[in-house]
């Protein structure tokens, strides 16, 4: 007897629902943001720096945080007075457009102007996946070695902006510059480029500003 073998693209299935979840955010107002990166680049530090600058704007900020586990970086906003929800992998490397949804559920989001979501730590998984976003950021840092662009092409490919953050570290560093943002350009030419310190503030005005001019 012959079998047939029926199998279903997942990700046909969460591009479905990335659709559902961009339709929904366009309708409330709401730009959104997917940040991607390796584990302890400085993503929530970048979040943290930007939480402030959207309160002085009038602009209400919204974030999904995923790990993981725990609610630490969630937390870490909401003592900010960020409107923060955590999602817990338990697990899996990524979020998809279902997990988001989930997240939302009931949420209300008319009024927030920047929704931000921070993916699980990772170059690899987080890349395939299409949330609803209108904007994708891989966010790199100076201690993880320049040829991350290189190792990672797609992550830096599917971005429409490269943060390199840390840069205060540079003097105790291996990390050329020039040679990883010429790779992060090899993989996307129009890729816009930020270099970044939440130590020391250099850069986050730069890269705020153009966020908050993008979004409006």
């Amino acid at each position: 007897m012959s079998r047939i073998k029926v199998e279903k693209n997942v990700y046909n299935r969460n591009q479905e629902l990335a659709e559902e979840n961009r339709r929904r955010f366009q309708q409330a107002g709401a730009y959104v943001v997917n940040m991607i990166s390796s584990p302890g680049s400085g993503k929530t530090s970048l979040i943290e720096r930007l939480a402030p600058r959207c309160v002085a704007a009038g602009r209400r900020l919204f974030v999904i945080e995923g790990d993981v586990e725990t609610e630490r970086d969630a937390d870490r906003l909401r003592r900010l007075g960020v409107e923060a929800v955590q999602i817990q992998t338990h697990g899996a490397c990524h979020l998809d457009a279902a997990a988001v949804a989930r997240a939302l559920a009931g949420a209300e989001l008319a009024g927030v102007d920047l929704l931000i979501i921070e993916n699980v730590g990772n170059l690899i998984c987080p890349t395939g996946f299409d949330l609803g976003e209108q904007l994708r950021i891989v966010v790199a840092s100076t201690a993880e070695g320049d040829d991350k662009p290189l190792k990672y092409p797609a992550a830096y490919h599917k971005a429409d902006v490269c943060i390199l953050n840390k840069m205060d570290l540079l003097a105790w560093v291996d990390f050329d510059v020039e040679r990883f943002e010429a790779a992060a350009r090899r993989a996307n030419a129009q890729l816009q480029l930020f270099r970044t310190s939440c130590r020391t503030g250099e850069g986050i005005d730069a890269w705020c500003d153009w966020l908050m001019q993008r979004r409006a």
